[in-house]
């Protein structure tokens, strides 16, 4: 999996993944940090979810703590799709507020994927404290997230409605509007007279501020 060429190292990987071997686990976790190529990446992924969850899944855990911002993005990736909920408390707050974009979008896929339903309310205030952040691919990855939560985040997008920062109010917007039609797509725009708003922080709705709490992050007020 060193070959120059990614076409070989993709054909390498695809090799291992058609037969498994959990002895070559060490080497694709390694590989998947280091790896420049996305399609080798995504095959990378595949060949993991190929081994037993047993033997993965605590070795991906494991990885979520590496200095490496690939190999934290990567085994999150990979959690996401084994779907294994045991993986759940390991997806820290500090990892879904990562300041590396490829690591905290992976972390939002895979926190919606296995959060639990009593901690879902919780997940919602994490996540809408990360409205407004990067550019539009980013932004979409976060309403997916939030979206995929289902109703529960409607109190928290109409308290982000009220943020005095003009770009969280617009993503959260948006994000109403693709928990109400999904298939309208991911649509930003600033409501008229955005720009001239001064509204002040809002306090968050009392029915999540218990979550939020136990999760480590206190009220907006």
């Amino acid at each position: 999996m060193t070959e120059t060429n990614a076409s070989a190292r993709l054909q390498a990987v695809l090799a291992i993944g058609t037969n498994p071997d959990p002895d070559d686990l060490e080497m694709l976790m390694a590989r998947c940090a280091a790896e420049p190529d996305f399609f080798v990446r995504d095959m990378l992924t595949w060949a993991l979810t190929r081994l037993p969850p047993e033997v993965t899944v605590p070795r991906l855990c494991a990885e979520l703590g590496s200095e490496v911002a690939q190999a934290r993005s990567q085994a999150l990736h990979t959690l996401s799709k084994i779907g294994d909920r045991s993986a759940w408390p390991s997806i820290t707050p500090a990892l879904l507020h990562d300041v590396d974009d490829e690591v905290a979008r992976a972390a939002w896929r895979v926190a919606a994927t296995l959060a639990p339903e009593r901690e879902r309310a919780a997940l919602a205030v994490e996540l809408t404290a990360e409205l407004g952040r990067g550019d539009r691919e980013v932004r979409m990855s976060l309403s997916r997230s939030l979206v995929a939560l289902g109703t529960v985040i409607e109190p928290v997008l109409r308290a982000a409605g009220d943020n005095h920062d003009p770009e969280v109010r617009t993503h959260a917007l948006a994000t109403e509007q693709l928990l109400r039609d999904p298939q309208a797509g991911f649509r930003p725009r600033r409501t008229r007279g955005d720009q001239d708003r001064r509204a002040g922080p809002p306090c968050l709705p009392a029915e999540v501020t218990g979550d939020r709490a136990r999760l480590g992050r206190a009220p907006s007020c």
